[in-house]
């Protein structure tokens, strides 16, 4: 095993979401922080280099906290243009910023369900 693979050794790789209606939260992302997506078939839709690689997958179900899901947290320098961003790209906030220890956040669904978070440090 050499150095980089050492590196990656059990550490968090890769994440998957499930999307009720995945062309709408594929248009979600774009549109709000201009991610790419490279389809493999019609029901699973995979992006890269956004912090860490993930994909979407054609599902009946959402990944919300309410529901004991982890919750992914997005960071941005400008929290309230990401906000604007969100609900521009049709998210819903379902958290309004707010401070904790270190910066402040927000919590917001995407079209399909699943709640993402978006924190800044300023």
């Amino acid at each position: 095993m050499d150095n980089s693979q050492k590196e990656k050794h059990e550490k968090i790789n890769y994440v998957e979401f499930p999307a009720i209606n995945l062309a709408a939260t594929k248009a979600f992302f774009i549109q709000a922080f201009g991610w790419d997506f490279v389809d493999y078939g019609d029901g699973y839709s995979a992006f890269s280099n956004q912090g860490l690689d993930g994909g979407f997958f054609q599902s009946t179900l959402s990944s919300t906290t309410a529901n004991g899901s982890a919750l992914v947290v997005l960071y941005s320098q400008d929290l309230e243009l990401s906000l604007l961003n969100v609900e521009k790209a049709g998210g819903i906030i379902v958290r309004p910023i707010f401070s904790f220890p270190g910066g402040r956040r927000f919590h917001f669904t995407e079209p399909s369900g699943n709640e993402l978070a978006i924190w800044s440090d300023n």
